[in-house]
């Protein structure tokens, strides 16, 4: 069976991700939205993407526990360890997470249901998160496995509510209402009705904005915490002065001008 479906409107491909019947993420749920995500990244008449469940109340409920016993056993029979110094190549998953960090489109997360583990951990990697109120589960519980989240949880929740708060919701594994996720800064709006509908208007706000000054203002803020402050800097002012460059923006500060010269109004 199909697990992603796919679904372009007003130039906003919203990607639906479905494993019946307990939403898990696996190696094909994994290959197939990755497949998905490059195609719609490449695609013309798309300007944003939004990930959503494709099942009520589940976006991805987490990884399948079974994959990770087996490959739990596995390490334990061949005694392997390791080290500080030890390198772990890539996976499937990274390389994906990877290619929506890397997007020059901005991608939102439509969290419509459990979102634990692997699940949360897409959602993460995401530009922006909703999320639909509910009596669901949003967290990172590895801890209480014995693990860590090992796709990128640790890394990209501290960049997005801080170390503290990322070393609080890690080491106790907590597991969070849709309303705690936002107090958290996990989420940056609760719905009360559907949560696609309105990660659609947003998503539509961002598709009448000049493709070009988006991934701009990606790259600048995803690299915030790789850059030295002044660094930083150079490169922002060399991209401000480049999208002023752009036909684009003459004709908007030009339509800006003739209404007044107010950003109120834009």
């Amino acid at each position: 069976m199909s697990h992603v479906s796919l679904s372009v409107e007003d130039a906003v491909a919203v990607l639906r991700i479905s494993n019946p019947p307990h939403g898990y993420m696996n190696d094909s749920v994994t290959d197939e939205l990755h497949r998905a995500l490059r195609r719609t990244i490449a695609q013309p008449d798309v300007k944003v993407i939004v990930l959503t469940g494709g099942e009520p109340d589940v976006f991805i409920q987490h990884f399948d526990l079974r994959d990770v016993e087996a490959v739990v056993r596995k390490l334990n029979e061949r005694g392997d360890r390791f080290g500080d110094g030890a390198h772990v190549p890539e996976r499937a998953i990274d390389v994906m997470l990877r290619r929506i960090d890397m997007s020059p489109k901005p991608i939102i997360a439509a969290i419509n249901g459990n979102a634990m583990g692997g699940g949360l951990e897409l959602a993460l990697a995401c530009d922006f998160r909703l999320a639909q109120d509910g009596d669901y589960m949003i967290g990172l519980p590895e801890i209480r496995i014995g693990a860590l989240p090992g796709a990128g949880g640790t890394q990209r929740l501290a960049r997005i509510v801080g170390p503290a708060r990322a070393l609080d919701l890690v080491m106790h594994g907590r597991r969070l209402s849709p309303r705690e996720a936002l107090a958290a800064g996990i989420v940056i709006e609760v719905t009360d009705g559907p949560v696609l509908e309105r990660a659609m208007e947003r998503a539509r706000d961002l598709a009448s904005i000049p493709s070009n000054a988006l991934a701009s203002v990606k790259r600048l803020i995803r690299e915030t915490a790789e850059r030295p402050l002044y660094e930083g800097l150079d490169v922002e002012r060399t991209l401000f002065m480049d999208l002023l460059a752009q036909p684009e923006a003459l004709e908007m500060v030009s339509a800006l001008n003739a209404r007044g010269g107010d950003f109120r109004t834009v």
